[in-house]
């Protein structure tokens, strides 16, 4: 188990950033490679993103040496999406199985889990999310059919999409945890309109399901001083409460969204109109 740590940024500090500096701080790129898992540690919020993709071995986490715990789920929750083929999760010996697009609640305390597929051409690509948590929630699987849809958007305007809720208190509580994913509909590009501040929480995206050679165009920052990444597929972006977010493809894609801070009102949100943009 790897994990490398971010220290974040203010909009401030964000101003003189170039492009590779912008990248650095708020741009995850090696979350997914075969038989590894990573993790990066944000002190944003001090939220936890990892990657596992296990293909001709099973992996084990869990370890707290890094964040000076007895176990990484101590004094956390986590989130475990499966983005990819169908997988295993065992936690403490309690064996779960994740099809495509199923989101693992995983509840703190737990000590050792370990990862797997079931196929080696078609592995698993467990996306996570922790968070620290003051509160004791069971181990839950919220497979695809579970999680709860909304509708969004306008087909006029290009942002017709899908969000799902899985790690959510309309469908399985967490401590501080939100977790979901959405998919855009045909012909659609634009994500999360009209784009918004949330002051008291911080949201990271994990885009996925995008061909190689389209990219989904970021938007961040201010929004008197907005800035943009360019994020391939596979990679994820920090969004700390300050920055708005909104996002356009070149393609198809989906993202995964996880948010942590005071509440988990999800409608706790500053809508920004894009005219004002800048």
């Amino acid at each position: 188990m790897m994990m490398k740590v971010l220290y974040g940024a203010g909009p401030q500090d964000v101003k003189g950033y170039d492009t590779q500096r912008l990248r650095d701080a708020f741009l995850l790129s090696d979350l997914f490679a075969d038989d590894q898992v990573n993790f990066t540690y944000t002190h944003v919020d001090r939220l936890i993103l990892g990657g596992a993709v296990p293909v001709t071995t099973s992996l084990g986490f869990g370890s707290g040496a890094e964040i000076g715990t007895p176990y990484l789920l101590s004094a956390r929750e986590m989130g475990i999406a499966n983005l990819g083929g169908t997988g295993v999760i065992e936690v403490d010996g309690q064996r779960f199985v994740l099809e495509n697009r199923d989101v693992l609640y995983v509840g703190r305390g737990a000590r050792q889990m370990t990862a797997s597929s079931l196929s080696a051409e078609r592995p698993a690509r467990f996306y996570m999310n922790s968070v620290p948590a003051g509160a004791d929630f069971p181990h839950r699987l919220i497979t695809r059919r579970e999680a709860k849809p909304l509708d969004l958007g306008d087909v006029r305007r290009s942002n017709r999409r899908r969000l799902a809720m899985y790690i959510h208190p309309e469908v399985a509580p967490s401590c501080l945890l939100l977790m979901g994913i959405t998919d855009l509909a045909e012909g659609s590009a634009w994500n999360t309109m009209p784009p918004h501040l949330h002051e008291r929480r911080m949201e990271a995206y994990c885009y996925f399901d995008l061909s190689p050679e389209d990219r989904v165009i970021h938007v961040m920052g201010r929004p008197e001083e907005t800035r943009h990444l360019i994020v391939a597929n596979g990679e994820a972006v920090l969004s700390p409460a300050w920055s708005i977010h909104m996002g356009a493809g070149t393609g198809p894609y989906a993202f995964v969204w996880g948010m942590t801070g005071e509440n988990q009102e999800y409608n706790d949100v500053a809508p920004v109109a894009v005219a004002d943009l800048k």
